[in-house]
């Protein structure tokens, strides 16, 4: 039976807002509008995102760390292998985090995607 999930939704142009959704992959990606990335956030909560916005042209959502991610994104708890629903203090620190709208360029979203290639 599929949990229920209590995340934050992130979406370009728009202010955060609670969402609940379903642990179930189809649902997982339907959010995000593609296939899932997974970006550790250090606290026992993570950022899932669209792994193709930039290549697809989404829209740039919020700076974070340097980068820049596109297309919407949400925050949920982690346990372990699986996701888990967030706190009320995991809701509020992140609805602050990513309360401002950020104005985000084609330009710079296609600045922050590349690939490297190490050679040994």
């Amino acid at each position: 039976m599929p949990k229920m999930l209590r995340v934050l939704m992130v979406e370009p142009h728009e202010s955060p807002h609670e969402l609940f959704i379903t642990d179930q992959l189809d649902d997982l990606q339907e959010t995000v509008g593609g296939l899932i990335e997974v970006i550790g956030n250090g606290d026992g909560t993570l950022l899932v995102c669209n792994e193709e916005s930039k290549l697809n042209g989404m829209d740039g959502n919020r700076r974070l760390n340097g980068d820049v991610i596109a297309g919407p994104f949400f925050v949920v708890g982690e346990d372990g292998e699986n996701f888990r629903s967030l706190t009320d203090e995991e809701m509020q620190k992140y609805m602050q985090r990513f309360k401002e709208i950020e104005d985000i360029s084609p330009e710079e979203v296609q600045s922050n995607m590349g690939f490297y290639f190490f050679s040994l």
